[in-house]
């Protein structure tokens, strides 16, 4: 089968063999996979990654001395059945799944892994007990988008919103953008968004943000804090004595990865403010922990999802509680993925590339 390989910090699109499902597994045809902002990242910076998930106990395992094929927000269907599996889902039958199999008694990170192949490739094994039949015929494409907005939906059920906290998310590429779609279906609001791109701004309005804001013009700050100052009601909170103006609650979500940006969050935050990380920094950063415990702030980093977060995103998906359909700004076969990670450095061209292998 053919597959783009990550290969000596290259991709580079080469004939593999097609995977063996083991026992439990299915194999499936890859219909429609999305680039990941971690896919440009491993390659950039896959051997930190590799040595920081060794030392925490994470899920980058791979062997970058041997070939990995990335590729992990998928949507797939089912051709054959592996050993020791029910078959209660028959050959043609579109599934979603948790990008994990198990192996050996090992979990195996599909997009991540030297033992089985990501999305980027023709052909993928994934674990029968994972599957997700693809519901009330939802197009392939829009399934493939479960797995991202699963992450944005996480980060939200992390903040353990009450509904009165007027959110502030930094950085609207696709993460932030997950991040609002599930602050606007959740009922939180009004919800203020920021970022130096017109094209992303302009889908952060289409995927729920209630004001936009252009760093470069304006701080983001400066618009949360005019608008915490309004009830829920619309009222404008009294000023008490010796404390001043009063808030409303507000929660902060990171979704930049650049450094810098956990301090600046941290310095502009109200007092109390919850401050969820949800970008990917590949590079040392700082904070000043003083700021932090003058202000006791929280500050939650978020990583993934559960199987349950992943499933109900899917059914939010094919419910029409969440359109991603804005999102996917591109398509692209196996030869094109190494341009469409180019192509996705420039936040006004693109959102989200998918990848066709059959194209």
């Amino acid at each position: 089968m053919r597959a783009a390989i990550m290969r000596d910090a290259r991709l580079v699109v080469d004939l593999m063999s097609q995977p063996e499902p083991a026992a439990g597994e299915v194999l499936v045809k890859t219909l429609a996979c999305g680039i990941c902002g971690s896919d440009l990242h491993a390659l950039k910076f896959g051997q930190q990654m590799v040595e920081t998930s060794k030392a925490t106990g994470g899920s980058f395992s791979m062997d970058l001395s041997h070939d990995v094929v990335m590729g992990h927000e998928f949507c797939a269907e089912i051709v054959d059945h592996g050993p020791g599996t029910t078959k209660s889902l028959k050959a043609g039958t579109r599934v979603c799944s948790v990008p994990m199999t198990i192996r050996n008694g090992a979990v195996s990170t599909v997009g991540y892994s030297n033992l089985v192949p990501g999305g980027y490739a023709e052909n993928m094994v994934l674990h029968e007990s994972m599957l997700l039949p693809v519901p009330n015929g939802l197009a392939s494409d829009l399934a493939a988008l479960t797995e991202p907005m699963a992450v944005g939906y996480h980060a939200v059920q992390m903040a353990k919103l009450n509904n009165a906290e007027i959110p502030l998310v930094i950085g609207c590429g696709p993460v932030g953008l997950a991040v609002i779609a599930a602050l606007k279906r959740q009922g939180v609001g009004p919800i203020i968004a920021a970022d130096f791109s017109e094209t992303r701004r302009k889908l952060a309005l289409i995927m729920g943000a209630d004001e936009v804001v252009n760093p470069a013009e304006a701080s983001p700050y400066d618009s949360w804090r005019s608008m915490a100052t309004l009830g829920v009601d619309g009222s404008r909170l009294p000023e008490l004595p010796l404390v001043g103006q009063q808030y409303r609650e507000g929660v902060f979500f990171e979704c930049v990865g650049v450094p810098g940006v956990i301090d600046q969050l941290m310095a502009n935050a109200r007092r109390g403010c919850r401050i969820v990380v949800v970008g990917v920094c590949m590079e040392q950063d700082h904070i000043r922990p003083l700021v932090g415990i003058n202000k006791e702030l929280n500050l939650q980093f978020v990583l993934g999802y559960t199987a349950d977060e992943f499933k109900e995103t899917l059914g939010h998906i094919a419910e029409g509680e969440l359109d991603v359909a804005p999102l996917i700004t591109g398509k692209v076969g196996l030869d094109g993925i190494a341009a469409a990670f180019v192509d996705l450095g420039s936040p006004e061209v693109h959102a989200k590339i998918l990848v066709d292998p059959s194209l």
